[in-house]
């Protein structure tokens, strides 16, 4: 068996990181029918409380549209309700049902607290060089500004890329 020269070992983790996120993503599915920012606005709401979408929509730095369509689909599977405020009937806020409560309860821990408490347990030296890595990476992958947040999911389902992200991304003709 050929050892991978550096560049392919790169590609290779890049591909495993992906996989990760991508079995988690299905082992989340099968295990509780949630997707990852499913699950992550269901664990946001239990953190907060009552809370408003545009709130919600910060605290997992998801788009309100985005928050909003999660939050319907939560809604029609009786994990969330919502209530107008009382001081203001223009905002809604975002509660959990019992049967969201114990969907939280039985999901599995997401992949990002597993990857937060390695990482934090790593030397500060350590973290700095993967920082750097990964910086250097995305830039090297044309992706130094697409918009992304801390949270790791997957799926088309939540969030297209903007136009401007499309733009961003190398085509086809310059991969091998």
């Amino acid at each position: 068996m050929e050892i991978p020269n550096q560049e392919e070992q790169v590609l290779i983790n890049i591909r495993q990181i992906i996989r990760a996120t991508d079995l988690y993503s299905r082992r989340l599915s099968k295990q509780v029918g949630l997707t990852a920012p499913q699950l992550l606005i269901l664990q946001a709401i239990r953190d907060l409380g009552a809370v408003s979408i545009s709130k919600l929509s910060g605290e997992v730095s998801l788009s309100q549209a985005t928050v909003t369509t999660i939050i319907d689909r939560l809604e029609n599977r009786g994990l969330v309700a919502r209530h107008r405020s009382t001081k203001d009937k223009r905002v809604v806020h975002a509660t959990l049902t019992e049967d969201g409560e114990a969907m939280v309860l039985q999901a599995p821990t997401p992949l990002q607290d597993v990857f937060s408490k390695r990482f934090g347990a790593l030397e500060d030296w350590e973290k700095s060089m993967i920082v750097a890595a990964l910086q250097r990476v995305a830039t090297m992958m044309n992706a130094e500004d697409i918009d992304a947040s801390p949270v790791l999911h997957v799926g088309g389902s939540i969030a297209q890329p903007s136009v401007g992200e499309v733009a961003q991304m190398p085509d086809k003709a310059n991969r091998n």
